[in-house]
């Protein structure tokens, strides 16, 4: 009896353990067929993806080109600049995109295609331009050319018209400073006198510094046929023994000389009668004269017109 039971539970087991088998090896089959679609769709989708990048590169190296034309015909890649932004990062999102779809991608490289086929039609525009630009530059150089041929006859006479133009300024000009120099004053007799507090002059040349409270400083003015009749400028530098300008706070200033700027000590209008006239000039300063030799220089319209010279001890 219990062989019997024993016998019973063991054909149990079997057919339990021939249900379990087949349940497996059928979620087996089952799992192997989903793995194999899932293979099937990622390869189809890996395929899309390489080819949605290289048409994407495709357009991206013809937008390369057609910038690179239209530049060189001298048209405005504005446009172009900012479509080829936008292709980068549509590339750039293509990398990256977990939601891809050959769909959306698609409908984007048409467009871009059509932007290249109207920019096609553009660049012949310009092609068209530029040809009728260069005949017309042809032209006009041309007509340069002729124009000037025609004027180098005019150049020719115009140069010999100049030459001699630039001859008589120059006679001109050499006339001016000789009739300048010519009208030039003088001063002759230089005379630098001593002045004391008192008003007692003292002359000679050779003066003690505490007898000197002012200078006199005087000097002929020779008539000159061509000179005018007018107040003249005189400039006076006082030059001490190291050739340094003497002079009084208030008085001083510069004077042009053969182009160059000399300072000075004082200066004094003095009318010209043109008749050999004799003329003084009073000079003070508070600070008294060192001992050393003095120079005397007269200047008046631009030249050196005399010049004198005394000693303090």
């Amino acid at each position: 009896m219990e062989s019997n039971n024993n016998q019973g539970v063991f054909k149990i087991a079997i057919g339990v353990l021939i249900g379990v088998v087949a349940l497996l090896s059928y979620l087996f089959m089952g799992a192997r067929n989903e793995t194999f679609e899932l293979q099937q769709s990622i390869t189809s989708k890996v395929e899309q993806l390489s080819s949605t990048q290289i048409k994407l590169d495709s357009i991206s190296i013809v937008l390369n080109e057609k910038i690179a034309e239209i530049q060189k015909l001298g048209g405005n890649v504005t446009e172009l600049e900012n479509v080829k932004a936008q292709l980068e990062s549509d590339k750039k999102k293509l990398k990256s995109d977990f939601n891809f779809s050959v769909q959306k991608y698609d409908a984007k490289i048409k467009e871009y295609e059509n932007f290249l086929v109207v920019k096609d039609e553009d660049i012949r525009k310009l092609q068209e331009e530029n040809g009728t630009l260069l005949a017309r530059t042809k032209t006009l150089e041309e007509e340069k050319q002729q124009v000037l041929t025609e004027n180098t006859g005019l150049k020719t006479e115009k140069a010999s018209l100049v030459q001699t133009v630039s001859e008589y300024t120059s006679q001109n000009d050499d006339l001016k400073r000789k009739v300048t120099l010519a009208s030039a004053m003088k001063a002759i007799n230089v005379q630098v006198a001593a002045l004391a507090s008192n008003g007692k002059v003292r002359e000679g040349g050779l003066y003690k510094a505490s007898k000197i409270n002012k200078l006199k400083i005087s000097f002929i003015m020779p008539s000159n046929p061509v000179a005018e009749k007018n107040n003249k400028e005189i400039f006076v530098r006082i030059l001490d023994q190291n050739g340094a300008v003497v002079s009084e706070d208030g008085s001083a200033g510069t004077v042009s000389n053969d182009g160059k700027e000399i300072g000075y000590s004082f200066k004094q209008s003095v009318p010209f009668e043109n008749n050999d006239q004799k003329v003084d000039i009073i000079y003070g300063k508070s600070a008294p004269y060192q001992s050393g030799k003095y120079s005397i220089e007269l200047y008046s319209e631009g030249f050196k017109i005399g010049n004198g010279s005394f000693q303090v001890k």
